[in-house]
């Protein structure tokens, strides 16, 4: 059992497998991760590296037009990638349907959650990244249940 909140810190890409590994064994029981960071922290960087570990065979990347992409795994599970840094209101949200997305029960990754702060599900896993001047990245695991 985990104790909440998880930090782990890395200054390299190269650990990157392995901070997504650690990242995927936290958060197996938890459909949907949400990324809060700035602009340029590594989000989807680390996306596309849980989607790698995961089995997508696709390209991974940022949805910010699209606002959705959807990956299939080698065994044919469904991930989906959210990036709402461009909608302007909750609304837009829900009418992609994100609460069906929610419910499904694929893994969601949710860039700019702070968009569609009231439509989070519980559990969730969030997910705060920063960087030190030093480039030390810093990410903040917490999962939350209510």
């Amino acid at each position: 059992m985990n104790t909440w909140p998880v930090t782990i810190r890395f200054q390299d890409l190269s650990e990157l497998d392995t901070v997504a590994a650690s990242l995927l064994k936290l958060g197996e029981n938890v459909s949907v991760w949400l990324f809060d960071g700035p602009m340029g922290v590594g989000k989807t960087t680390l996306i596309k590296k849980l989607c790698e570990l995961l089995g997508v065979q696709s390209i991974v990347q940022s949805p910010t037009f699209s606002i959705v992409n959807e990956y299939i795994t080698k065994d044919r599970k469904v991930i989906y990638h959210f990036d709402f840094y461009r909608i302007r209101s909750e609304v837009e949200a829900l009418d992609i349907g994100i609460e069906e997305y929610f419910d499904s029960g694929g893994f969601c990754f949710v860039e700019w959650p702070e968009k569609i702060e009231s439509l989070w599900p519980y559990p969730h896993l969030l997910i705060k990244l920063s960087s030190e001047e030093t480039g030390e990245r810093i990410l903040e695991i917490n999962e939350v249940k209510s």
